[in-house]
């Protein structure tokens, strides 16, 4: 699974960081996990599908999807992130523009720059 400037998450201590200290967001399509950290460089991914998605056929399908998502969405990730896709159990039925859009979405709210706070007008 080739991607361009992507690097593959495969331990089990980086998805277990992600789980417990990253930011969620949650569609029936799609729950993505979401950090800053890493190589500035590159993204990190990880995509997995637990066994409520189904048996083994829609699990790899479920993650297939995603991968396809993830290859149209990438641009609009920023370098420095690390980013986790869980299959939920409507995936495997969805086309892969709606995994793309939910994506597309949750991108966007997890790596968009927290509101700046207004300072109250200082009277002297």
């Amino acid at each position: 699974m080739k991607m361009k400037n992507a690097q593959i998450l495969n331990d089990n201590r980086d998805f277990v960081r992600l789980y417990r200290r990253g930011q969620s967001a949650v569609s029936p399509l799609l729950v993505t996990y979401a950090r800053r950290g890493g190589d500035r460089n590159r993204r990190r991914v990880g995509i997995t599908a637990t066994k409520k998605v189904g048996g083994a056929v829609q699990r790899n399908r479920a993650k297939r999807l995603i991968r396809a998502a993830w290859r149209e969405a990438e641009g609009e990730a920023p370098y420095g992130w690390d980013f986790i896709f869980v299959a939920r159990g409507r995936t495997t039925g969805a086309k892969m523009q709606q995994v793309r859009a939910a994506m597309a979405a949750h991108l966007k709210k997890l790596t968009a720059p927290p509101p700046k706070k207004e300072r109250p007008p200082q009277n002297l």
